[in-house]
């Protein structure tokens, strides 16, 4: 029987990288593709050498073409913080359009399996809490944000598309707050924010009075929950994360304790359309997939702070 094929776009970033490792641990070849716009080797470099990975060097907007047969597309790349998609702009754009339609007529053309990986940030700024999946949003196109936000509601929207007319097996993942080993240090996002300037003495920066909240989802969750929708019958799109809901500055004393940290807390500008509340409603999930958040936040907190101490250290 021949092994399954994966191809992953973005299958150097943070959570594409420990996706590849995941399929390779359940028997799959693996084809990663990345043009490194903001993945990185390192996170890839236990990998290379496997017989059984393939690292392409392309950006997937692209056209993109591998064989001889393909099983499953997941389609990752993206930049993903505000700090990329605010630099990158049209990047962004181009990958969440042309990469999905690329990756998309690679699946067509093997009869291959399809998975998005959307985002909650296309719920935008809620004004439904928790956000289940059949809320609409509340986006700004023209905004800042609105460049990430559309690209994947489009991406979304493309995937639907090819569902329909052609016939493809299609899943989408709406991912929420994801945090763990081989984010970026300076990622942008809370979470490495603050266990860098935690870690430097530094004062950790909160935007706005801080009350705004968010919910963690530990990486090997996340994962786990791709896994399970990836092989499940689900088309319609599921959020995975963490509903465990803290405010910013409820996750800031927290960090400051698990790092043993005196710095002081610095209040920032809010940036403009920052979500006021991200809490995903994970009844699909738990009811489609059997699946649930297995790690704790001071679990997964005290691997992520040791991961980024030893990148300051070096």
């Amino acid at each position: 029987m021949t092994e399954p094929l994966s191809v992953v776009t973005g299958g150097a970033g943070f959570i594409g990288s420990h996706l590849c490792s995941r399929l390779l641990a359940e028997g799959h070849l693996v084809y990663c593709v990345d043009n490194f716009i903001t993945g990185s080797p390192a996170n890839i470099e236990h990998l290379v050498g496997n017989e059984r990975f393939t690292l392409i060097e392309h950006d997937v907007s692209k056209p993109v073409y591998v064989g001889p047969h393909v099983d499953n597309v997941l389609h990752f790349a993206s930049p993903a913080s505000p700090v990329d998609y605010l630099e990158l702009p049209i990047q962004t754009l181009k990958v969440g359009s042309l990469g999905t339609h690329n990756s998309l007529g690679l699946a067509k053309h093997h009869g291959a399996r399809y998975l998005l990986a959307s985002t909650s940030e296309v719920y935008g700024d809620p004004l439904v809490h928790p956000q289940p999946e059949s809320y609409w949003g509340n986006v700004n196109p023209v905004g800042p944000r609105g460049v990430y936000d559309e690209a994947k509601r489009f991406a979304e929207a493309m995937v639907m598309a090819y569902h329909r007319i052609h016939g493809l097996d299609t899943r989408i993942v709406r991912i929420f707050n994801t945090y763990g080993p081989r984010m970026r240090l300076r990622d942008g996002r809370v979470v490495p924010n603050f266990i860098r300037q935690a870690l430097s003495g530094r004062a950790l920066t909160v935007y706005g009075d801080g009350q705004q909240t968010r919910s963690f989802c530990y990486i090997d969750d996340l994962v786990e929950g791709v896994w399970r929708l990836l092989n499940s019958s689900e088309t319609d799109p599921v959020n995975i994360g963490n509903p465990h809901e803290m405010t910013v500055l409820q996750f800031a004393e927290v960090i400051r304790s698990l790092t043993g940290s005196a710095s002081e807390i610095k209040f920032q500008p809010l940036p403009v359309d920052d979500p006021k509340t991200r809490q995903p409603d994970i009844g699909r999930a738990t009811d489609l997939l059997g699946w649930k958040p297995r790690v704790d936040l001071e679990t997964g907190l005290e691997t992520t702070i040791s991961y980024f101490a030893q990148l300051l250290d070096t």
